[in-house]
């Protein structure tokens, strides 16, 4: 049986990380977060999809897709977490266990940053651990849908 697949979403000016205000998003690039999240996976018995889009439509058609693909989802939305009423309807539509993770602590940011729409349909919320985060938000899924082992509290 194959390991349950895990969606890892990422949106906007994701695709700068490591560039992009190294002060505030550290230093990590998209692809280390992408290997970070690999070996996370892999020791946790999952799956991963990993995608990245600038697009917001774009990143709702990938949440639909999880439909009947996905076991679960872990989505750092960026912006679009605090504007996309879309994005929030199509994770509710979907009914999958949902982590929301944010690099930075986005509550000791600007107040726009205050409300997620996306929160609305998160199962969790990972926020202001950096890149650490997506290790942390596939360990919680694991263990949603049942798949962790014991072994991985030491290893995040």
């Amino acid at each position: 049986m194959p390991p349950p697949l895990i969606a890892v979403l990422n949106g906007p000016n994701l695709n700068l990380l490591g560039l992009r205000e190294p002060h505030l998003y550290g230093v990590d690039t998209l692809d280390d977060v992408e290997m970070l999240c690999a070996e996370t996976a892999e020791r946790l018995g999952l799956a991963i999809d990993f995608r990245q889009s600038n697009i917001e439509g774009e990143l709702i058609s990938w949440v639909q897709e999880c439909r009947g693909r996905a076991s679960g989802i872990l989505i750092n939305p960026a912006s679009y977490s605090f504007t996309s009423i879309a994005l929030m309807d199509a994770l509710l539509a979907v009914s999958l266990p949902t982590v929301e993770v944010h690099l930075t602590n986005v509550h000791r940011r600007e107040a726009f940053r205050h409300h997620s729409y996306i929160s609305r349909a998160a199962t969790g919320v990972i926020s202001g651990l950096g890149s650490q985060g997506y290790a942390l938000g596939l360990q919680a899924l694991a263990e949603l849908l049942g798949t962790a082992s014991n072994d991985m509290d030491d290893d995040v």
